[in-house]
């Protein structure tokens, strides 16, 4: 007999047999086996040996074989590595737009943020809304793919204005401001091609951009806004076919376009066949003296050839939550951006558009409006002041008649860096300028927020702390 079929053999014999017996079970002796089968004693060692091997049996010198313990298989451990190959070099990074997000720990003071302190939102108007909302017979039926018509025609008079030439056919409603920017960016310029931004400018948006495959470049802004001579420059080098920006109250700087630098960006925009995207964001974030009719007009509502495309969101003079904007364009961008809605996300959730159009028609928010409008007041005043007396070397760079922030140039050679860390070990949140540039920012500067602190005494607290934190460093 082969001797390795008689391996194979016995071990088989041997393979049932432990798996009919219990742990610890002792296998017939080496002398048995050899009785029984016929085999030699190299034979019955080499098949104990393979069971042993496979973990069937254990052997123990002097006493014999056993049937080994069940031993449960151990899961291979979750190796995600191959992933890296698959995704490439489409990296999608949030690092900057999260920490604006983040929520501040207990004791922290948040100079930093987008939003209204959480006392400052309209909830019990919210909440009265979505509870009329709700109650509509088709509140939960499908709702037009492009948004609710009378949500549509209200978003089209505050962008357009009392017989302008903005109607409802031109608004598609969206899931908030960041989502407008994200259905433009790719809608309307293909990957790889250049996008042309204010320096500084909102980060979200140069995120949006890198995610679209945009190559964002730089067009500088003085303090009545962005230089249209340099823009018309921009787009003669860049070749460029879309301009980002955000022309009243600027997120950070706070500068507002003026009515002639608006007819400028206009005529340069038409010239280099090119769009603007108008993030109208602090429509109604003006200080009390600033009503809207102060305001020089949208760019959408000076434009009748379909060059802006305009973004008009709800988010921030409300509540985060409230993910509702109106994003108007003509022509076929408009139909490429409902199109690309339809594809990615169908629709906005109809009790939310009910809700949005239940707070924005009811007297509830006239009266939010002026209050939010008399706290900024209120807020960026104790902010300067504080300023002033607490951190003097914290220059600023213009007081704005509205919005959320105030934006500082730090003392040249200061570690932007250092002090950003510094404030956040004094329990002190405050946004470093860096993430605002497209490309390398041309020294120190910090966004400090005044509407995310819980009140004065808070906002004032931590102005406190960012002066020590200046002085640490």
């Amino acid at each position: 007999m082969n001797d390795d079929s008689s391996i194979v053999r016995l071990a088989g014999i041997l393979r049932e047999e432990a798996d009919r017996g219990r742990p610890g079970d002792r296998l017939p002796s080496s002398r048995e086996l050899m009785r029984r089968h016929g085999v030699s004693p190299v034979t019955v060692s080499r098949a104990i040996a393979q069971l042993a091997a496979e973990g069937r049996v254990v052997t123990r010198p002097g006493s014999g074989a056993f049937v080994a313990p069940v031993r449960h298989p151990v899961a291979e451990a979750p190796d995600p590595s191959w992933q890296t190959v698959a995704l490439g070099d489409r990296v999608v990074d949030d690092a900057d737009v999260a920490g604006l997000l983040a929520q501040p720990g207990e004791g922290v003071v948040p100079l930093t943020g987008g939003y209204l302190n959480p006392e400052l939102r309209p909830v019990k108007a919210l909440s009265a809304a979505a509870a009329r909302a709700v109650r509509r017979p088709d509140a939960w039926a499908l709702p037009p793919l492009n948004g609710l018509s009378d949500l549509r025609r209200w978003f089209a008079g505050e962008a357009g204005g009392a017989g302008g030439t903005v109607t409802q056919n031109d608004v598609l409603v969206v899931s908030g401001g960041q989502s407008a920017l994200t259905h433009a960016f790719r809608a309307l310029a293909a990957p790889g091609e250049p996008v042309l931004v204010e320096t500084p400018t909102y980060p979200g948006a140069l995120a949006s951009a890198k995610a679209a495959g945009l190559r964002a470049t730089a067009v500088p802004l003085d303090r009545d806004g962005v230089r249209p001579d340099l823009l018309a420059e921009a787009f003669a080098v860049t070749g460029a076919r879309v301009f980002y920006c955000q022309p009243t109250l600027h997120n950070p700087t706070g500068a507002t376009l003026t009515r002639e630098r608006r007819d400028q960006v206009l005529a340069v925009a038409r010239a280099a066949g090119a769009f603007v995207i108008e993030d109208d964001y602090a429509r109604y974030l003006g200080a009390r003296d600033l009503t809207p009719r102060a305001v020089p007009p949208p760019m959408v509502a000076m434009d009748s050839h379909g060059t802006v495309v305009h973004v008009l969101s709800l988010s921030k003079i409300s509540s985060p939550s409230l993910r509702v904007a109106g994003l108007i364009a003509r022509g076929p961008a408009a139909h490429r951006l409902r199109a690309s809605q339809v594809v990615e996300s169908f629709f906005v959730a109809r009790p939310l558009q009910e809700t949005a159009l239940e707070f924005v028609t009811s007297p509830a928010w006239r009266r939010h409006l002026g209050t939010v409008r008399q706290e900024i007041a209120t807020r960026q005043e104790a902010l300067l002041a504080g300023l002033a007396r607490h951190a003097p070397a914290a220059e600023i760079h213009l007081v704005p008649r509205g919005g959320l922030h105030v934006w500082v140039r730090l003392p040249p050679g200061m570690d932007e860096k250092a002090v950003v860390e510094a404030a956040r070990l004094r329990g002190v949140l405050v946004s470093p300028g860096r993430i605002y540039y497209p490309s390398e920012p041309p020294g120190p500067r910090l966004r400090l927020t005044h509407t995310a602190a819980a009140g004065l005494a808070e906002l004032d607290d931590g102005v406190r702390r960012l002066a020590r934190a200046l002085e640490d460093c």
